[in-house]
């Protein structure tokens, strides 16, 4: 899909995106915000609609709080010797349980936030029920991510491997960047993806990851209450914009409860 890269970002866009960055406690803006950046006015009027919840820390802590407990078997514990012959050192276990944490903790934050998105743009009102909007310290922001590489890029072997936990988006088939960053390790690609597989495509496990899903965005319509109006002079998006943002949000409620689900399971099969 269409977006503006951090980049490419520059005066209000790159404000937010700034902002985002800092209340989500992670070193980059999610594909999500950047494509609804796409449309004018659109990430400007969604931001400052969520804005005081991100300020005072309700939205990241509550979808924090909503997506605690993963309901799946945990995966086998790796040990340090395995890892070493999967060709991961110790800077590249600092690294595996990096881009991990990264994806656990933006992933319930990017529900929250799409899901009273949804809800602002089918009609629902802030009612300012809320007057007091305490500051908050978000958690130290982790570590920066590697870059993301190109699927068209990578060696045949691993682009097929890849392509097994490959996904529709926008009628062609993608694959998360939790899974894309595991790259530079292929034979810890390899086991992970292994693992990942089964569940990610059984159907019981499907529902569970829906549930987390629901339970996460249960608490938007008490958030949206809370809010205050938008400021003037921010209006909501048109008709085809806001249809066009809530096909991505769609799509975006697939695979956010796996990076949930499958970041949990990796970084905790990582040794300690």
């Amino acid at each position: 899909m269409a977006e503006i890269l951090e980049s490419q970002a520059t005066g209000e866009i790159a404000r937010i995106y700034d902002e985002i960055r800092t209340y989500c406690a992670v070193p980059y803006v999610s594909s999500l915000q950047r494509h609804v950046a796409t449309k004018p006015n659109c990430l400007e009027y969604a931001w400052a609609a969520c804005r005081p919840a991100f300020l005072d820390g309700t939205i990241p802590e509550t979808a924090w709080q909503r997506a605690a407990t993963v309901d799946v078997a945990p995966f086998p514990k790796l040990s340090r010797a395995a890892l070493r012959l999967m060709g991961v050192d110790d800077a590249g276990l600092i690294s595996l349980r990096n881009i991990c944490e990264n994806f656990i903790r933006v992933s319930p934050i990017n529900l929250l936030f799409a899901g009273i998105v949804e809800k602002l743009i089918q009609g629902a009102v802030p009612q300012g029920r809320r007057t007091d909007w305490p500051a908050w310290t978000a958690p130290p922001m982790l570590d920066p991510l590697p870059g993301l590489p190109n699927m068209g890029d990578l060696p045949k072997d691993q682009h097929d491997l890849l392509m097994q936990l490959g996904t529709m988006l926008g009628g062609s088939p993608f694959v998360p960047g939790l899974y894309r960053l595991f790259t530079p390790w292929p034979a810890y690609m390899a086991h992970a993806v292994t693992l990942v597989e089964p569940v990610l495509k059984s159907d019981a496990e499907r529902k569970k990851r829906v549930s987390i899903a629901t339970n996460i965005i249960a608490a938007a319509d008490d958030i949206i209450a809370d809010l205050p109006q938008v400021p003037a002079g921010l209006t909501p998006p048109t008709a085809e914009q806001g249809a066009e943002i809530v096909s991505a949000i769609h799509t975006y409620r697939v695979t956010s409860p796996e990076m949930v689900t499958f970041g949990t399971l990796l970084r905790d099969a990582l040794p300690d």
